[in-house]
């Protein structure tokens, strides 16, 4: 069955639910406000999205698209479903919004001392089974340092910050290095 999408606005009858899923799937050191989200789902670079099986909601995904560069920020499937496809069938669905974008997403470092390893393992492998690869470029995104992977071309350090820049409204300029400099 194909999956349905919908946005999610400030008077989605699901952004409850949403909220729930993003609160469970994200530490809230690493979360922004969610009526912050709501409210920038109205800009047009800005696409928060649900996705659903029949009526069951699947997850969502909160990202933005600036020219030919797709930043998936969040994206999270609901936890009693995950494990079954529905992650790899969202991001199909994220590579047909758009097919000619290089799509980034950061992710936890898979440091030897943190404490959810496995976890994160997990996760690096499920986004390289989906066609998403390394950099080797690391990104500092509120107080963590995230690793940056990228499915549909390379890396471009520079377009990245412009990316940023533009869609910051030239207020946030992020820290972006190679690993091991």
């Amino acid at each position: 069955m194909e999956l349905r999408m919908e946005n999610v606005t400030l008077t989605s009858e699901n952004r409850q639910k949403i909220k729930e899923i993003y609160q469970s799937s994200f530490p809230k050191e690493d979360r922004m406000p969610f009526v912050l989200m709501l409210i920038m789902a109205y800009l047009k670079s800005t696409h928060f999205i649900s996705f659903y099986d029949g009526d069951t909601i699947c997850g969502f995904v909160y990202m933005a698209t600036i020219k030919k560069l797709t930043f998936v920020m969040f994206f999270a499937v609901e936890e009693n479903i995950r494990s079954k496809g529905y992650g790899s069938r969202i991001l199909d669905k994220i590579q047909s919004l758009y097919p000619d974008n290089k799509i980034i997403i950061s992710i936890e470092r898979c440091d030897e001392d943190a404490e959810d390893l496995e976890e994160r393992l997990r996760r690096r492998k499920f986004y390289a089974n989906n066609g998403y690869m390394e950099t080797g470029y690391l990104v500092k995104l509120g107080n963590q340092k995230q690793e940056i992977i990228i499915k549909n071309g390379k890396f471009d350090k520079r377009e990245f910050t412009l990316f940023f820049l533009r869609y910051s409204n030239f207020t946030m300029i992020p820290k972006i290095w190679k690993t091991g400099s």
